[in-house]
């Protein structure tokens, strides 16, 4: 996949079709400090915009493997174009991550990117739903925690794991860091 031929494109529609969105996944996480090879683009966008969003991968010759009110994924037969993932954002804590996004540039384009605490939260929540994932998302989770300790809302961070009854994993991962 050509990470930033996509991302030029898919920015350049958000930008013309007025599309609120911010950078989330493999590619958010430099952001926070954590190197990790990613081979798809995610992104998070108001649920309201998701059929414009449709008509924008259409356009460009996606195809939606995957589609609820939650999540999209498309992906190309074309490998430059590779895979695009999406979040729909509706429910208070993705409305919220939206709304805290902050503009980093990325490719030469300034976009809003999440916080690492929300990066967190992403990575708890799918860490759960599927534990294929566990691994991976829990190593992603204890390296920003470690590259942000004195900079993280330490109190969003225990929230999202207290949604998922999870903050004895927290304590753990804070006693690996001490």
């Amino acid at each position: 996949m050509n990470l930033k031929k996509v991302f030029e494109i898919l920015v350049t529609e958000f930008e013309k079709e007025k599309i609120e969105f911010a950078l989330i996944g493999g590619l958010a996480l430099q952001f926070a400090g954590v190197s990790r090879a990613t081979v798809d683009i995610d992104f998070t966008v108001l649920l309201e915009q998701s059929d414009t969003i449709f008509k924008i991968m259409s356009k460009y010759g996606y195809k939606a493997i995957h589609r609820t009110q939650d999540v999209a994924n498309f992906f190309s037969q074309f490998a430059e174009l590779g895979r695009v993932d999406y979040l729909f954002a509706h429910r208070k804590y993705a409305l919220k991550m939206l709304k805290r996004a902050g503009y980093k540039e990325i490719f030469g384009l300034k976009v809003k990117v999440i916080m690492p605490e929300d990066l967190i939260g992403l990575k708890v929540q799918s860490s759960f739903n599927d534990k294929q994932r566990y691994n991976q998302d829990m190593a992603d989770i204890e390296a920003i925690i470690s590259k942000n300790f004195n900079n993280l809302d330490m109190k969003l961070v225990r929230e999202y794991f207290k949604l998922f009854d999870r903050e004895n994993e927290l304590d753990k991962i804070f006693g690996t860091l001490k």
